[in-house]
């Protein structure tokens, strides 16, 4: 549950707000932003997920002014750590409203790749999209601070 205040507290996210989510998959898209191209692949990971019968993997996005990562909620083990600076575009989608997707740029191929993860409530999804755009603030803020002098 999150206080009412929450886009306005800086403390925690420097630290890293962990959200619980369930991951759909990944596909690659042509370009790094934009609403119609988010809401064609999370179309095509959501159609995808739903032909595989298999679990969803449960993991831990933590958000923070450096980045993403990921973490497998059960096992605890580090899935993937996706730098601030290698993220593109998140968004919470119109139709999927529970589902938060993010688009960054793969470290090995240097391919766009659109994530997806559902969350367990809508309110959950938009409050990632916020906490990941507050992140991106605070990231360009730190940036700033320490270019200033130079």
């Amino acid at each position: 549950e999150l206080p009412e205040s929450w886009a306005d507290m800086q403390e925690p996210l420097l630290e890293g707000m962990c959200f619980t989510l369930k991951y759909l998959g990944m596909t690659l898209v042509e370009k790094p932003k934009g609403e119609d191209m988010a809401a064609a692949a999370i179309r095509r990971i959501v159609a995808m997920a739903r032909v595989g019968a298999r679990k969803f993997q449960k993991v831990i996005l933590t958000v923070s002014p450096r980045g993403i990562s990921l973490q497998d909620a059960d096992t605890k083990e580090m899935v993937e750590n996706i730098s601030i600076y290698r993220i593109s575009y998140c968004t919470t989608d119109k139709l999927q409203n529970k589902v938060f997707a993010y688009v960054a740029q793969s470290q090995e191929s240097g391919a766009l790749e659109c994530h997806a993860f559902l969350s367990p409530k809508k309110k959950i999804a938009q409050a990632v999209t916020l906490t990941v755009a507050q992140a991106f603030q605070m990231a360009l803020d730190l940036w700033e601070a320490t270019h200033a002098g130079r």
